[in-house]
């Protein structure tokens, strides 16, 4: 089954770490990058780069920036593949936003 492991980080989480720290933390995203169960995944630009569009009475509404102030910014994602949720919610627990005060929804992708 294919799951999507949506990435969402606290904002700050990495301020006040050196650049050995930032390094070592991106080390380990490239590294699940290798696990064979990886179909592909990429990094969001930072949310303030966003544009949310809503429609009202048929007219696009363009808003710079996120949908909403959050506690937490989607950063990312994951394309998994994998036998069941176990093995997904394992991945999901390595990724480093999840113990810097950010979460990883594992959601299983829609069937075509």
């Amino acid at each position: 089954m294919r799951y999507a492991l949506l990435i969402n980080e606290r904002p700050g989480a990495y301020d006040g770490l050196s650049e050995d720290q930032r390094a070592a933390i991106s080390a380990e995203y490239i590294t699940l990058m290798k696990d064979e169960r990886m179909l592909g995944g990429e990094r969001l630009q930072p949310a303030d780069t966003a544009t949310t569009v809503r429609v009202q009475n048929g007219e696009p509404l363009l808003t710079d920036g996120p949908f909403a102030d959050t506690k937490e910014i989607f950063g990312g994602f994951y394309i998994v593949e994998a036998n069941d949720l176990d093995s997904a919610l394992e991945l999901a627990a390595r990724i480093p936003a999840a113990r810097l005060g950010g979460s990883v929804e594992v959601r299983p992708l829609a069937e075509r």
